[in-house]
């Protein structure tokens, strides 16, 4: 534990320099003070303005500053014996003119351990406004005293929850009188008896929230040219409210220097062997699509007035491949006939057409016509092929639909099959077109890429690569001893090396394999979870963003020969270097029947190992394994900077593992998945001394909220459990789920409510309810199509009926996922309020959500 003690000494020295008991009141003994900054009365021209009023003195406390004057200042005023600040000029450079006046910020920082009421008073001899997190409070003070005794205080109510609060005072400064300004400031609880610990400091490191998830400036995309020279940057800003700025930079990769800013909505791509790319942006009528030659940023419309709703460019910018949306016709009246199990979904009735556009003589005609999409995965170098999918139902078997593989001539528009697989999932050319590579499920082309163990089904979610000789005609199973799951791959080039981006277990990396020596090689990145990688044709450099637990994504290139990354951006650091980050520690245990089971855990920021803490249980919710991020829905860090422990587990049924582990998933529901988390949970707190075992929760969402709901009927070692948007009956979800019976041709591969009633009973939660002991929390959206709301709706009336522990809240017009900013911010406090009452002894911020009606 020293490791932790020597990481956080500093930041718990800082944090807690004057903290006292919530019970008193608490002074504030130190300010972060801004320099002065210079003001001038307006040149009078008239005696009253627009609104026939007077010009006065308190006007200037309306002058705009800059609150980084305050936030990055290194002055520390600290208070006399009697706690008031006695302000000083003479420690300031900058010159005042003695004619006019100044603005000065305070600032300090308030912490919470709990939510909690409290009031903030100040009394100053000067003029005065209040911020609070940026936001004006509506009290201020525009009278000048000559002494603290005269002044009026003016006292703010707060409500804290459990983060930081910055505290900013702007005042105005008279400087004739300057030395004589005083001000005194503190803080108390609003009841008397509360055991909440509020601390204030100056210290720059705060904990993390959930405005730190989804506020920021971060990089959303990266894509590196065919000639390696320049790449492509897109980031988004996401503003405190939830309004974002969307940006797409064009810079050159060896200076780093941006060259050129696209339009919204540009989708820019890169041509073949040249500096150049092509994007659309709206015309006079309809889209144009310009190439831009980037040396001399010289722009061509190559097409203009064209109407389309996505495109893809041939290799020599010679052909572009125009789709068009289609909707077939919604039935006439209020009455509607369901053509497919998917046509509740909305999307089921539309259709793509294909259309040919030809950059040389400027013609626009449709090659494709019918019901059927098709559309292009890859096109061969030399543009005169390409690879089209098209997807068929097939609702009677598993896994109700099919993949055919088409190529297509792109001069004759001769089309020929290659391939028809229900498993099948993605083509693309090798480098010299002689060979294919193909993704899909391990049963694809009758399942020679399986390696399971005797009577498993492959999990479908399970992706495996296979390289098609089109000679010999020969499908060669590459993954088939190659555990990680295939995410993403490229045929570079410029090696011949196909680059694999995979499930690693809880990691997602990158591999290289040899083709010819049939070997993978792991690159040595420096982020944890790769979430793209492309390499350049030409030259020995790739172009990646990845992001680990600690960190937000950052934009690296990469040197194929020297095997070395440097960092080209990472616009989130400002905001991170703000944050006292947890460490992640990797802890694994052997299961009773001798699985080895991931995992991994964070540990609140000032953590004390002679301490008790709450502990928190999170584990997948689907097949994926729960991937090692900071940008999650479920984040590690802001558990942890609320005083949690928090353990992530990676039981049986995730992909990553190898086939035979991600085969548990199939035909288990709960099944040896819930064994483990159970036995993790158990083995963590046992040997990790400073977790209070009295008080663990535990959390999911969608799969993983049907493991929340099914663990509390097989063990009562909760304390409380979070399910969102989980699933309570197997068969109801499966019928009435938008994608229930396609999820369940993975998760239950050829089970039917009438051929295995047991697994739909016996493992659904709703049949044992009379089980669950845990309070439990149940949060759903109304609009939900993948897990309907009727899963949490049917477990909450049993529940209560049985005279359970339990809450049932509904986030109003959101989908399987909360994406709206407020409701996320809503949502998320309603689960930390959660946990502060059952795993603290906390009630107030729930009974402050949710007070009783």
């Amino acid at each position: 534990m020293a490791f932790y003690n020597k990481l956080f000494s500093a930041f718990i020295l800082s944090l807690f320099a004057f903290t006292a008991f919530a019970q008193k009141e608490i002074p504030v003994l130190q300010f972060k003070a801004s320099p002065l900054i210079p003001i001038y009365n307006p040149i009078v021209v008239d005696s009253t303005d627009v609104n026939k009023k007077t010009f006065e003195t308190k006007n200037l406390l309306k002058t705009q500053v800059n609150w980084e004057e305050v936030r990055t200042a290194k002055k520390i005023l600290k208070a006399g014996a009697d706690s008031v600040f006695n302000l000083d000029y003479a420690p300031y450079d900058r010159q005042i003119p003695s004619r006019d006046k100044a603005v000065q910020l305070f600032s300090f920082n308030v912490d919470a351990d709990r939510y909690c009421k409290a009031e903030l008073s100040i009394t100053s001899t000067d003029m005065l406004e209040v911020y609070i997190n940026g936001k004006k409070e509506d009290k201020k003070k525009e009278t000048k005293e000559d002494s603290l005794s005269k002044a009026k205080t003016l006292t703010f109510d707060l409500t804290l929850e459990p983060h930081r609060y910055e505290v900013i005072i702007k005042r105005l400064a008279e400087v004739k009188n300057f030395n004589e300004s005083q001000l005194k400031a503190y803080i108390k609880p609003v009841k008397k008896d509360s055991l909440a610990q509020i601390t204030l400091s100056t210290d720059a490191k705060r904990r993390v929230t959930i405005n730190d998830i989804m506020e920021g400036n971060r990089i959303t995309a990266g894509t590196l040219s065919p000639t390696g020279q320049y790449y492509l940057i897109g980031t988004k800003d996401v503003f405190p409210g939830g309004k974002s700025l969307s940006s797409l930079e064009l810079r050159d990769l060896k200076t780093n220097q941006t060259i050129y800013r696209f339009p919204s909505a540009a989708n820019p791509q890169w041509i073949d062997g040249k500096n150049q790319l092509v994007y659309s942006k709206t015309g006079e009528s309809n889209m144009d699509l310009i190439l831009l030659d980037i040396p001399s940023l010289n722009e061509t419309a190559i097409a203009e007035g064209i109407q389309f709703d996505s495109y893809s460019v041939s290799p020599d910018a010679q052909t572009v491949f125009i789709y068009l949306n289609e909707e077939i016709p919604a039935d006439k009246g209020d009455l509607k006939r369901v053509l497919s199990p998917s046509d509740r979904s909305g999307e089921f009735r539309n259709r793509t057409s294909l259309s040919l556009y030809s950059v040389l003589d400027k013609s626009l005609q449709q090659i494709t016509f019918g019901r059927t999409d098709l559309r292009i995965t890859d096109m061969s170098r030399d543009g005169q092929k390409a690879l089209l999918f098209s997807t068929e139902e097939d609702i009677t078997h598993r896994p109700f639909s099919v993949m055919t593989l088409f190529e297509l001539d792109v001069k004759t528009l001769q089309l020929d099959t290659l391939f028809r697989d229900p498993f099948i999932t993605g083509a693309y050319y090798s480098p010299d077109g002689k060979n294919l590579l193909i993704t899909g499920g391990a049963e694809a082309f009758n399942g020679i890429g399986e390696n399971l163990a005797e009577g498993q089904i492959s999990n479908t979610y399970d992706n495996q690569a296979f390289i098609y000789n089109r000679k010999s005609k020969e499908i060669e199973p590459i993954t088939k001893d190659f555990n990680p799951s295939i995410k993403g791959a490229q045929w570079a080039s410029y090696d011949n090396n196909i680059y694999f981006r995979v499930e690693d277990k809880d990691f997602v990396h990158i591999y290289k394999y040899n083709p010819q020596s049939k070997q993978y090689a792991l690159l040595d990145l420096p982020e944890e979870v790769i979430a793209a990688f492309s390499v350049a044709d030409s030259q020995p450099v790739a172009l990646f963003r990845g992001e680990s637990p600690a960190n937000a994504y950052r934009l690296y290139s990469y040197d194929l020969k020297t095997q070395k990354s440097a960092l080209l951006a990472d616009p989130y650091k400002k905001q991170l270097d703000e944050m006292a980050m947890s460490p992640v520690t990797s802890w694994t245990f052997t299961s009773s029947d001798n699985t080895i089971v991931d995992g991994r855990y964070c540990l609140p920021p000032d953590f004390d190992p002679q301490k008790k803490y709450p502990l928190i249980v999170y584990y997948y919710g689907g097949t994926s394994p729960t991937s090692r991020i900071f940008e999650t829905t479920y984040p590690s860090q802001v558990y942890a900077a609320l005083g949690y422990v928090v353990y992530i587990v990676e039981p049986s049924g995730a992909t990553g593992y190898g086939q035979e582990f991600s085969a548990r998933h199939v035909n288990a529901w709960g099944q040896t998945t819930a064994d483990e988390i159970i036995e993790g949970t158990q083995k963590f707190y046992r040997e990790h001394a400073f977790v209070d075992s009295t008080k663990v929760g535990c959390i999911g969402a969608s799969y993983g909220g049907f493991m929340t709901q099914y663990l509390q009927t097989q063990t009562d070692i909760f304390a409380a459990a979070v399910s969102h948007a989980g699933i309570s009956s197997i068969a109801s979800y499966w019928g009435e789920g938008y994608w229930g019976y396609s999820y369940s041709g993975a998760a239950s591969a050829n089970s039917y409510p009438w051929n295995n009633p047991d697994l739909y009973i016996n493992q659904s939660p709703l049949f044992k309810a009379d089980k669950i002991n845990t309070p439990l929390l149940l949060l759903h959206g109304t609009a939900d199509t993948n897990v309907p709301i009727g899963e949490s709706i049917q477990m909450y009336n049993a529940l209560k009926i049985l005279g359970k522990e339990v809450e049932f809240i509904q986030v109003q017009g959101e989908n399987h996922a909360i994406y709206d900013y407020k409701k996320r911010i809503a949502w998320n406090n309603t689960i930390y309020a959660w946990f502060a009452k059952w795993l603290k002894g906390q009630p107030e911020w729930w009974e402050a959500l949710y007070p009783e009606r």
